[in-house]
């Protein structure tokens, strides 16, 4: 198992600057070419790694200042699949969700390209040294959870297991290798689909779809051992679980009992970013299932709201989960991004800032500066 940089650490997404949302704008409207949008890209991934450094984090990310949507970026450059762009809705409480999008399975899934290499090596070159850059890809299962059997082409994937698993397995390994080729060695996988499984609501929906949401985590550990088992050397491989987080909201809620075994104890990652903010994730003790050599990484710090959390609560919900897994093999970070889609979360960027010297500081006077 790979270490974490820091016992403090963060999801990746930031807000994305005002001439960043507007060059993207120009760049729909065909004003400006890819070339210059990336120029402007480019310029603010430089100032959200100074950001970064400054607060003194030591996992630096790009901020996913190149993407609009935190997975259908990435997903929809593999070979085989296709995603249509999600819609907001309004629910009746007058809060906006992101409607999930359909991706759908139509060919054979492949890597047909390097997919975040060119990223990485810009932001490898920006990050100082004795810092560690991280790249953040969606999770494997998303490209069955959201449609199921339904949204996999029957005439490439009759039988799903294993044809299906491993050629996606195979893909991932592809851009786990290339981006280990140009010096990454971090990277984290962004899953709802493992805490979307610990919703009621959710779990229906899946039975609705032909799958059993008690047999579902256990696949999807052999789904991602899969991916792990092609993780080049010296590489950390971490997953975040995400209840959802477009512009503030959620659309999941549950304890993660129904996930954890499968989660924590069968999945042979390195660490696991685990959402902590409120009453909706439920209790530590499903942390009981962390294994030796594992960390878990605990998101007690909201990015949805700007109020800050006070220090002393922080500690003392550290020593809640201690009680369950052993300090040493403990974390701190935010609950998730600050900016999972490009609209951005109710939140200023003080207060982004705020939020993550509270993370650092805290998790210093908790495990020490080292």
């Amino acid at each position: 198992m790979t270490s974490l940089p820091a016992r403090y650490d963060h999801v990746g997404s930031f807000l994305r600057p005002k001439y960043l949302l507007d060059a993207r704008a120009q760049k729909a409207a065909g004003s400006i070419t890819p070339e210059q949008l990336r120029l402007v890209e480019d310029r603010a991934i430089t100032e959200i790694v100074k950001f970064q450094e400054d607060v003194g984090l030591k996992s630096i990310t790009d901020g996913e200042f190149r993407r609009t949507y935190f997975h259908i970026d990435f997903l929809d450059q593999l070979g085989g699949v296709k995603t249509d762009i999600p819609v907001t809705i309004r629910k009746p409480d007058g809060t906006e969700e992101l409607a999930p999008p359909a991706m759908r399975v139509i060919d054979k899934v492949r890597h047909v390209k390097d997919i975040q290499r060119a990223d990485f090596e810009y932001l490898k070159s920006q990050v100082s040294a004795g810092n560690t850059p991280k790249v953040t890809i969606p999770s494997p299962t998303m490209l069955h959870f959201r449609g199921g059997r339904a949204g996999i082409s029957r005439a490439h994937y009759p039988e799903l297991d294993p044809d299906f698993y491993q050629d996606v397995a195979n893909a991932y390994g592809d851009e786990l290798r290339s981006l280990a080729a140009a010096g990454c060695t971090y990277v984290q996988m962004d899953d709802t689909n493992l805490a979307y499984l610990c919703d009621e609501h959710m779990r229906e929906a899946a039975r609705q779809r032909g799958d059993d949401p008690n047999e579902l985590p256990h696949r999807y550990a052999k789904f991602i051992n899969l991916v792990v088992a092609q993780k080049p050397e010296g590489m950390l491989l971490a997953m975040h679980l995400c209840r959802g987080n477009f512009k503030s909201t959620h659309a999941a809620s549950g304890n993660y009992e129904p996930v954890a075994e499968a989660l924590l104890s069968e999945m042979n990652l390195d660490a696991y970013f685990l959402e902590y903010d409120d009453d909706r994730s439920g209790d530590f003790k499903p942390l009981r299932f962390l294994p030796k050599g594992k960390t878990a990484v605990l998101g007690l710090v909201t990015t949805k709201f700007g109020a800050l959390e006070s220090k002393d609560d922080l500690k003392r919900r550290i020593d809640e989960a201690a009680r369950y897994a052993p300090l040493e093999q403990l974390a701190l970070s935010p609950q998730c991004g600050f900016s999972s889609t490009v609209h951005g979360n109710d939140i200023a960027v003080e207060a982004q800032r705020a939020k993550l010297r509270l993370v650092v500081e805290t998790a210093q006077e908790v495990w020490g500066q080292g």
